[in-house]
């Protein structure tokens, strides 16, 4: 099968980038690939032919940008993070903090841009939800004084809804009037439901149905040997308490 590049496309989503590029280079595969929702490095990104979904990079800076919008002098902040090797995640990571330190490419901040990320951050959750909310906890605990979380998936929220309601009840009023931000991915489970009850500052959700109504059609065109666009990227739905109900979760 690997072989008939006339009559087979393949598409992957790989979780472990660096993982599933090694895959492909030893496998041999000659047929055309697409890469859906999350890519491979940049580096192995010959091996594809193109990506469909998320502008990833752009998706984490506006999470930053609804950060420093609330805090424009800066403060404390955590990354809430998924898989490590998940290159989605960390181009969103990324995003954020050029967002944040108004430069490109630092592995962590430092005091650029007023912004420090604390003490045992970035938290790498492996898209637990509960496993999120008790990193938050602990990193609260830690910090009482902090400014600002980062979730570069939405886990926490559609994960662990009740948990993280529990979490951030008492803080509805600092999160309110901007003392405490929170800005999260996606739009989907009971996100929309948190913003509405005020307990999430902004939601920059994907397009995840818009992926798959693509995807078809991208193959098809692969599959028949047609040159493709690469990226297709899917755009964005951003909300807050104030816009919830624009907020589309498909």
């Amino acid at each position: 099968m690997l072989g008939k590049a006339d009559t087979v496309a393949m598409d992957i989503s790989p979780s472990n980038a660096k993982l599933i590029a090694q895959t492909i280079k030893t496998s041999g595969a000659t047929i055309p690939i697409m890469t859906l929702d999350a890519d491979l490095a940049v580096e192995d990104a010959a091996l594809r032919k193109t990506y469909l979904g998320t502008d990833n990079y752009l998706m984490g800076y506006r999470i930053g940008e609804y950060i420093k919008e609330k805090k424009p002098n800066g403060g404390t902040v955590c990354t809430i993070q998924g898989n490590p090797g998940a290159d989605n995640i960390l181009r969103r990571a990324h995003g954020t903090r050029d967002a944040l330190s108004g430069q490109n490419g630092l592995p962590a901040l430092k005091g650029e841009g007023g912004w420090t990320e604390v003490d045992g951050c970035p938290v790498f959750t492996n898209d637990d939800g509960a496993k999120g909310v008790q990193a938050m906890t602990d990193i609260l605990a830690a910090n009482p004084k902090l400014d600002a979380f980062a979730i570069e998936g939405g886990w926490p929220l559609f994960g662990a809804p009740q948990p993280y309601r529990d979490l951030f009840k008492p803080m509805a009023d600092k999160i309110a009037s901007g003392e405490f931000v929170i800005s999260a991915a996606d739009t989907i489970g009971d996100e929309v439901a948190i913003a509405r009850e005020g307990l999430v500052t902004a939601l920059v959700g994907q397009r995840p149905f818009e992926m798959g109504y693509k995807a078809p059609s991208v193959m098809i065109d692969l599959i028949e040997g047609k040159a493709v666009a690469d990226p297709v990227f899917t755009g964005l739905d951003e909300c807050t308490k104030d816009t919830v109900d624009t907020c589309i979760q498909k």
